[in-house]
């Protein structure tokens, strides 16, 4: 389309706007997406427990359609119990049609190919035929991808990929031939189409989104996020790739620069429980938008991080595993931390002076002391390393902020037990009473200078209804290792309260209420 063709078009879009409403003016159609019914498949989908309800589970994605052309274009979203969204898309020409993830998290589009034989989860989704498309071409290379406690392999081919009404030509991605385990099996999407940057793309495949910019389908190379967060209705939310949608989000967006490339990484500040700061990130965290992460994580590479995560569990009353590690580290070595904390002993160096880690210049590190159970007797007679060198960690952390309060030592020790019960299931969820949300405090996350805050109905993932219905709390546990993490990751349960923009042209992330 020519400069002149681009300015009428333009011309066209203004003159209409007041002639139309404006869902029509915009020139971006809107397709109401139906509900799938929930299965006991659907469930373990959803509720994020399984042996391998890891994060990938909690993916969200776009239902397709619509568009602006290179005004931009919209794709609807669709809301599997605030668990995940998803939406379709097309490969090759004419376009075979697959479910997919938008995820911010990643920067590979994989789908499953009709090459993949041995993997059951296949069969139980669309695959991509290169036979049937008459843009394909071979590439061969290969290609694995882990996602948590999921993973994909396979080969790279290129092909037509469509999104909406925008057909991006020669694009790169992988025919998944090898998909194993439950996760992909049980989920309600085929495939993964990513939003990060190409830093993190395998195999160094230019993503979806920067052959969208290069190839002039968008007029702007920004695209931003709304989530429907009320899963009892039928859409489920919009992204849409060339701007945003005034109507998605209520005042103006908070700007924050991308610190790093990969992920759409920034810095991210103090962590408020109603109201009152907590001090974990006063001096500054690094956090990512992720849209295919449902839950809100704090990483454990981190001791305070993880510390915060307990004690946000501990305020709203969700109830994990009991970790006998936390418990033994508070009964035996409990007052020794506090008469270290208050002779100013350096905090990282306690720990190690306990005996239960070592100290490696920075901080405490595994000391390396072996657990030897006594069956008979049902007795220890050792220490475990790694985690009662995380749980001192820990205790260390909250202890000085229970001091920083002036709190008495015997209320600080009732209260570190009390968090040791609030410590997550080892796949991180932790429950919360259904009845009980009125009685939970606001949570807020500083970014931009601005507070965000989080109601209990915008942190609590609820899934089933009545009384079988499950409350699930908004904030786990979880890790993305060096040299790209720690990093804190607001998913979903971010994304749904607070319209996401992700600005590429000017490398930067904005956050606005959502509408």
């Amino acid at each position: 389309m020519g400069t002149r063709s681009v300015a009428l078009v333009l011309l066209a879009a203004v003159l209409l706007q007041a002639l139309l409403p404006a869902s029509a003016a915009e020139g971006l159609v809107r397709i109401a997406l139906k509900k799938r019914p929930i299965d006991e498949n659907s469930r373990v989908a959803a509720r994020l427990s399984g042996e391998e309800g890891a994060r990938r589970l909690g993916l969200r994605g776009a239902n397709s359609l619509g568009g602006g052309g290179g005004e931009g274009d919209i794709v609807a979203l669709k809301n599997y119990m605030n668990a995940q969204y998803f939406g379709e898309i097309g490969v090759g020409t004419p376009p075979q049609k697959f479910t997919v993830i938008f995820d911010t998290g990643s920067s590979n589009l994989w789908v499953p190919s009709a090459k993949c034989y041995f993997s059951i989860a296949c069969f139980f989704h669309s695959r991509y035929k290169s036979g049937q498309s008459s843009t394909y071409q071979k590439n061969g290379k290969p290609a694995a991808i882990q996602y948590g406690t999921g993973s994909i392999a396979g080969f790279f081919s290129e092909d037509s990929v469509t999104v909406g009404d925008l057909v991006v030509k020669d694009q790169e991605f992988i025919e998944a031939t090898k998909e194993p385990g439950l996760t992909f099996m049980v989920a309600k999407f085929d495939g993964i189409l990513g939003l990060g940057f190409q830093e993190i793309s395998v195999g160094d495949a230019v993503p979806v989104w920067y052959k969208m910019v290069e190839q002039g389908l968008v007029s702007e190379p920004v695209f931003s996020f709304w989530f429907n967060r009320h899963s009892d209705e039928g859409e489920g939310g919009e992204i849409v790739f060339g701007g945003m949608d005034p109507s998605h989000y209520k005042g103006n967006h908070t700007y924050v620069p991308v610190s790093q490339k990969g992920y759409w990484q920034f810095e991210m500040g103090d962590v408020l429980i109603g109201g009152k700061t907590t001090g974990f990130c006063a001096s500054g965290c690094s956090a990512i938008a992720d849209s295919g992460t449902s839950l809100l994580a704090g990483p454990t590479l981190t001791q305070s991080s993880q510390a915060i995560i307990t004690e946000i569990n501990e305020k709203i009353g969700a109830t994990g595993v009991v970790s006998q590690e936390c418990k033994t580290v508070v009964s035996q070595y409990g007052q020794q931390i506090l008469d270290l904390l208050l002779a100013e002993t350096q905090p990282s160096k306690i720990c190690s002076q306990v005996g239960l880690c070592t100290f490696d210049g920075k901080h405490g590190v595994s000391a390396g002391i072996k657990s030897v159970v006594d069956d008979e007797a049902g007795e220890s007679n050792g220490l475990q390393s790694g985690p009662m060198c995380n749980a001192c960690e820990m205790a260390v952390v909250w202890m000085q902020n229970q001091l920083a309060q002036n709190k008495t030592q015997d209320l600080i020790l009732n209260y570190i037990n009390q968090l040791c019960d609030k410590l997550p299931s080892p796949m991180g969820e932790s429950s919360v009473d259904c009845g009980s949300l009125a009685s939970m405090p606001e949570i807020s996350f500083t970014i931009g200078g601005k507070k965000f805050a989080l109601k209990p109905e915008e942190y609590i993932l609820k899934v089933g209804e009545g009384a079988a219905a499950q409350c699930i709390s908004g904030f786990t546990a979880m890790d993305i290792p060096p040299p790209r993490g720690p990093l804190w990751i607001l998913g979903d349960v971010f994304m749904g309260a607070y319209h996401t923009v992700f600005d590429y042209g000017k490398m930067r992330v904005g956050f606005a209420k959502s509408a």
